[in-house]
């Protein structure tokens, strides 16, 4: 999972997968481990559902809890304006915008 987050990063590629039962579509933008010790992902999300009902928007999802997880054939230009390169919220990046 963590080559296909990072290749996703580096190309600027959509990802495609289910998240605590919605299907989503994110813009990726740091893949790492959070403060909390958890592997996630930060993203922008474009498309799809939310628990939380907030899309488009920002998230942090765990990645043990995603499924299904798949990069498209769609882009995005660059990173989304209020993005924080060096994320606080991470302990460790492996990769980022």
């Amino acid at each position: 999972m963590n080559e296909i987050i990072c290749q996703a990063i580096q190309e600027k590629r959509l990802l495609s997968f289910s998240y605590k039962g919605h299907s989503r579509v994110v813009e990726p933008h740091t893949h790492g481990v959070s403060t909390a010790n958890n592997e996630c992902l930060r993203c922008y999300q474009v498309s799809g559902g939310s628990v939380s009902g907030k899309v488009p928007g920002w998230k942090m999802m765990t990645t043990n809890k995603i499924n299904g997880l798949s990069i498209t054939d769609d882009t995005f230009d660059n990173p989304r304006n209020d993005y924080k390169k060096n994320d606080s919220g991470m302990g460790r990046i492996y990769c980022e915008l």
